[in-house]
């Protein structure tokens, strides 16, 4: 597998959060930077070999917005 996606979501009580699809990998951190270092070391974690990490991260960024039509 060369490519993994991560599906990043604002926190509603602060911060974001990572899940990936396809692997059970999810991280959160305060901010941005801070969850690709995260997502960085939960792969380390769950590969069991630096060889079997993907090469190739790809975030998706979901921004939940309501609107009301009154």
């Amino acid at each position: 597998m060369n490519e993994i996606f991560f599906i990043v979501e604002e926190d509603p009580e602060g911060g974001f959060t990572a899940r990936s699809l396809g692997e059970s990998i999810i991280t959160e951190a305060d901010t941005i930077d801070e969850l690709k270092k995260a997502i960085i070391d939960a792969l380390r974690c769950h590969y069991e070999s630096e060889a079997e990490i993907p090469k190739i991260i790809r975030l998706h960024y979901v921004k939940e917005e309501i609107l009301t039509y009154a």
